[in-house]
């Protein structure tokens, strides 16, 4: 066998310019033949040989070898160590070239050669992305569509280009999204619909291919594997389950698509949808779950949902979680909820069906993601919303337990919301108890370091909760502010020029509260904070330059 391959190699380098397509034949086959048996050895023979080179210029249309020679190159490419030469023998042009062929065998092996060149490598895939392949794949998988080979190499191809953010642009110019949902609609096999799935999952990613996808029908498709696996406890079923009602809520992440889906809460898929949560899958009821947090995303829907009926729906899901719930099914129900929060109508609506207690029996969940969003869900609850704002902040278990996560410092998600919600409670419900509350239960300190934020908006919310609590509990607060070393906080916030104007502004305010103190005040005298209040006054900012003039006369009089 060896001397044969020899033989051949030599007699392809030869014959391959004058050659008949009889001689190479031969020649072609001994090289397949020998890639069978021992494929990595005969790959080192092929590149040693200099025939790499050979291939590029046998690679034409008319040529009754091109299969064979496609063929040779997507088995050898098989190896790693292969890839480079080939690219470096100038082989890709013209296999891409071969892609407009009619002869299917041809388009089968070329698919395969180039797909084989190209495996792994992002820079050689982005190469053939520009070298057009997408619509003319795309277009190819509309032709062939009964040929399983040519298909199967087609989803192979667009499985691994789909990766690549480059590719969802050229794909949204094509009409993929109507050949995969056509192609989808005809398997049967489990098999083949994981390959198409395995497709629609990253070109789902990009919007306008999620609309394209909704109008090709394939949420009618979903729909309908869910309703054919939900009660199945086979295997390939539950996968089917999982895949189809994961897309479902990908394509619900787009907004046209999601609002097109919704038809204002009379949507048939949207009512679907809503039968997942009460159901006894737990995938399902993620699904579900998930899918509300999606529709939740504008406040005309928001206040749609809650009229109807879905605050109670998602209660009752995560009462059937609370004792060792589903993590997941928690996470989700508590975003859905959170989201529901934001419309200010919906606020009172929601705290008076229960949802401030509904989401409080979580508080002893030790899982960070259901810790964060609990959190914003009950701090968008409470805005605006003063009753419940001093009920929550009267609470001491919360209030402890924010406190503990307000050191969580594995989790700065958790640790954020924690005291945003702590800043929250004060702020809307200016009551002297919930400031008494969370001063003996250890807050205070974490709010003045929360004055020192990386993020404005968090160092405001700080600033205005502690200018409340010197206001209405100075003498409460007093020792905990002091050690908290806020008075050297404020001076250095107001001597940074980095300094936002509005935390300009508001550190002057709490510090004309906090000279009510004996203590801070003397803190305040011997820290020189005229000096830089007079500079401030001559601030671009109106309303901080006047805020100056007023804090530099209350420190001239106390002083």
């Amino acid at each position: 066998m060896a001397d044969n391959l020899s033989e051949a190699l030599k007699k392809l380098k030869i014959t391959s310019t004058d050659s008949t397509a009889d001689s190479l034949d031969g020649c072609l086959d001994c090289l397949l033949q020998a890639l069978a048996q021992n494929n990595m050895e005969t790959s080192e023979k092929i590149q040693k040989s200099g025939v790499l080179q050979v291939f590029a210029s046998l690679l034409m249309p008319q040529s009754s070898c091109t299969a064979k020679v496609a063929n040779i190159i997507a088995e050898v490419a098989r190896n790693e160590f292969m890839r480079n030469p080939c690219v470096d023998a100038g082989l890709i042009p013209p296999l891409v070239q071969l892609l407009n062929c009619k002869d299917q065998e041809v388009l089968l092996q070329t698919g395969r050669a180039l797909g084989n060149i190209c495996y792994d490598s992002h820079t050689l895939q982005s190469q053939l992305i520009n070298m057009g392949v997408i619509p003319t794949l795309v277009k190819l998988l509309g032709i062939h569509c009964q040929n399983a080979a040519l298909t199967e190499m087609c989803l192979v191809a667009f499985g691994n280009l789909a990766e690549l953010e480059s590719s969802k642009e050229q794909f949204a110019y094509t009409n993929i999204a109507e050949e995969l949902v056509k192609l989808f609609k005809k398997q049967i096999e489990h098999d083949k619909k994981e390959m198409i799935f395995e497709v629609l999952a990253p070109l789902a990613e990009n919007d306008v291919i999620k609309l394209q996808l909704v109008e090709a029908g394939l949420v009618e498709c979903l729909l309908e594997i869910v309703q054919k696996t939900v009660d199945s406890d086979k295997e390939d079923d539950i996968a089917e389950l999982k895949t189809a009602s994961d897309l479902m809520v990908l394509l619900l992440l787009g907004d046209e698509s999601m609002q097109k889906l919704f038809e204002g809460g009379k949507g048939s898929v949207f009512q679907r949808v809503l039968s997942w949560i009460p159901s006894n899958s737990h995938q399902l009821q993620l699904a579900g779950a998930l899918a509300i947090a999606n529709f939740a995303r504008n406040d005309g829907n928001c206040i749609h949902m809650v009229d109807n009926g879905i605050v109670q729906k998602l209660m009752d899901l995560l009462d059937r979680h609370v004792e060792d719930g589903n993590v997941t099914v928690q996470h989700a129900a508590l975003s859905a909820l959170r989201n529901l929060a934001i419309p200010v109508v919906n606020k009172a609506k929601m705290l008076s069906a229960g949802v401030a207690e509904a989401v409080l029996k979580f508080l002893r969940s030790e899982m960070p993601p259901v810790q964060f969003k609990l959190l914003g869900t009950l701090r968008m609850l409470i805005d605006a919303q003063a009753e419940a704002a001093e009920q929550l902040g009267k609470n001491v278990k919360l209030v402890e337990r924010l406190v503990e996560w307000c050191e969580a410092k594995d989790h700065a998600g958790v640790m954020g919301e924690s005291n945003r919600l702590l800043s929250a409670l004060i702020r809307h419900s200016k009551s002297k108890d919930v400031i008494r509350t969370i001063v003996q239960s250890g807050g205070i300190k974490h709010l003045v370091t929360m004055a020192t934020s990386e993020h404005v908006i968090m160092q405001n919310e700080a600033l205005v909760a502690l200018a409340l609590i010197a206001a209405l509990e100075l003498v409460t607060a007093e020792k905990d502010l002091e050690n908290a070393q806020l008075v050297q906080i404020l001076h250095r916030l107001l001597s940074d020029d980095r300094s936002a104007p509005e935390i300009k502004y508001n550190s002057m305010v709490l510090i004309c509260a906090l000279i009510g103190s004996e203590p801070l005040q003397k803190e305040v005298q011997s820290m020189a904070f005229l000096e830089v209040i007079s500079k401030l006054r001559s601030h671009e900012n109106k309303t901080v330059a006047q805020q100056a003039s007023l804090t530099e006369q209350r420190l001239a009089v106390e002083s």
